[in-house]
């Protein structure tokens, strides 16, 4: 098989294969509860979850700038070996004891996630110019269901962790990541220079390659939008992330004081999680990617940060009754899954597709920061018997990020340029 006879949607199949794996990081929320009885506290389980995001923020940022030199595919099967290596290390050094999970599954695991990640995205974008909103989506989509399937397996659908222990479900995702990433990974290759889909024109100003206007990553970061972006985005991964940290730990204590007994309580917040969460987050990256193709980045992130502000602190009260922490669940899974294919397609919108692997690691920093913010306010507040305040200092922040974004225009490149 060759670039040239390369059909165009293998690339969604490798993509969302790939994908699956990574988002293995969001199903750390079945972890928790089982390290917590071995004698975790919660801001230790927490720790984890953040380690994980700062590694997969900041490899990225690396990633972006050795893909040129290297090639997607090797660079996501190289992703692929290290996330299973991270999960291999928390299984062989005892499972439950903090660093080797820490530096396992948070440190290692998130820099194999970085590695991967924005292959999928990069590739997307040069095979779908035409559609990037809706392939970005789709591509991501399986990070998002990902989350389903990891916590089902270990749980309520394969009960690795109650007949195996931890230590041997690390070891078995490992293995089964590492297998996946390099099958998905074959896929993850660039189309020819100068290619385009039937029938594509390219915008207006636009050269052969699409590349004129296009910022750099140097005079990327020397612009007002790449902050206003950044903090935006930075606030959305703060809301969702304090929310999928502590998705089973704050609904069963609603739910139990509510009257629940707890076994159901934990298994009420489990398919909250596992289920209305995970599916909605996949979805909305497809929905919301597919959206923004019509009306817009701008109009997109403004409506998704401003009903993710309203849900987020009514969550506080909306956990402690079923049904209602399903919607709930729903609502901010298919808000926070639309980060994903907003933000990078926000950034190539803003500085130019063609330098969007290097680009958007710099921007995904801020995925980054959300993950100190958000698990490590929840963490702490959590400790405190004070999950609610933790909730309403998210939801506020939504709502001054609604102002951010609303301030963003195109930048204009030195001799008058704006990017393509």
């Amino acid at each position: 098989m060759t670039v040239q006879t390369f059909d165009r949607r293998w690339v969604v199949f490798g993509a969302v294969l790939v994908q699956l794996c990574l988002g293995a990081i969001y199903a750390w929320s079945v972890f928790t509860t089982p390290l917590k009885e071995s004698g975790w506290s919660v801001a230790q389980t927490q720790y984890v979850f953040t380690a994980g995001l700062v590694s997969f923020a900041l490899v990225m940022i690396f990633a972006g700038r050795v893909m040129p030199r290297i090639g997607p595919r090797k660079l996501v099967i190289s992703g692929g070996v290290v996330l299973g290596l991270g999960y291999l290390v928390a299984g062989l050094f005892g499972g439950t004891g903090f660093w080797p999970v820490f530096l396992g599954v948070g440190v290692i695991g998130g820099s194999g996630i970085g590695l991967a990640y924005v292959v999928p995205i990069a590739v997307g974008m040069r095979w779908f110019p035409d559609k990037k909103g809706w392939i970005t989506g789709l591509a991501v989509a399986g990070f998002g269901f990902g989350a389903m399937l990891w916590v089902k397996l270990a749980g309520a659908w394969g009960h690795l962790i109650q007949d195996l222990g931890l230590d041997t479900t690390f070891m078995i995702y490992g293995l089964l990541f590492f297998a996946a990433v390099v099958i998905g990974g074959s896929w993850m290759v660039f189309p020819p220079e100068n290619w385009r889909p039937e029938g594509y024109v390219p915008p207006e100003g636009a050269g052969k390659d699409g590349s004129d206007g296009a910022f750099t990553s140097g005079e990327m970061l020397r612009t007002l939008q790449f902050y206003l972006i950044m903090l935006t985005f930075a606030v959305s991964a703060s809301a969702g992330l304090m929310t999928i940290g502590l998705m089973k730990l704050f609904p069963i204590q609603a739910l139990t004081r509510s009257g629940m007994d707890p076994a159901t309580a934990s298994a009420v917040a489990g398919t909250a999680m596992a289920v209305f969460f995970s599916l909605a987050n996949g979805v909305g990256r497809i929905v919301w990617g597919t959206l923004s193709d019509r009306i817009g980045r701008k109009t997109s992130i403004i409506m998704m940060m401003a009903s993710q502000g309203t849900v987020v602190i009514l969550f506080q009260w909306m956990a402690g009754e079923e049904y209602l922490l399903y919607l709930g669940a729903t609502i901010i899974g298919f808000n926070f899954g639309g980060n994903f294919a907003l933000f990078p397609t926000v950034t190539a919108d803003t500085f130019g597709a063609r330098y969007i692997g290097q680009n958007y690691g710099w921007v995904f920093l801020a995925y980054g920061l959300g993950g100190i913010i958000g698990p490590v306010l929840g963490g702490k507040l959590g400790d405190l018997n004070n999950y609610p305040l933790a909730f309403t200092i998210c939801g506020a922040m939504c709502y001054v990020a609604v102002g951010i974004i609303g301030a963003l225009e195109k930048p204009v490149k030195e001799g008058g340029a704006t990017s393509s």
